[in-house]
């Protein structure tokens, strides 16, 4: 099963760790530390132009990343659990 997050990516369900909503989650020290080491590493992919509203972490192996879409987390959601 794949997750389409936006823009032109494609994300395997099962290389998901977690989908965040960030005006929710960027409240927390700890989260935003999170999001700025990240980007720090330049693993974070920002999906469109417009204003994110979820960040979804995947991991693959040895490899992390941390996606930046603007669809809320709900909708990510309701589109995992339709499949």
């Amino acid at each position: 099963m794949y997750l389409h997050p936006g823009g032109n990516h494609v994300i395997r369900a099962d290389d998901i760790i977690g989908i965040f909503d960030i005006d929710k989650t960027t409240v927390s020290k700890r989260s935003r530390e999170f999001l700025n080491k990240k980007e720090k590493q330049n693993i974070v992919i920002l999906l469109d132009d417009d204003l994110p509203q979820s960040f979804i972490v995947t991991a693959k192996k040895d490899r992390e990343r941390v996606y930046l879409s603007q669809i809320s987390s709900k909708t990510l959601y309701l589109r995992l659990s339709e499949e």
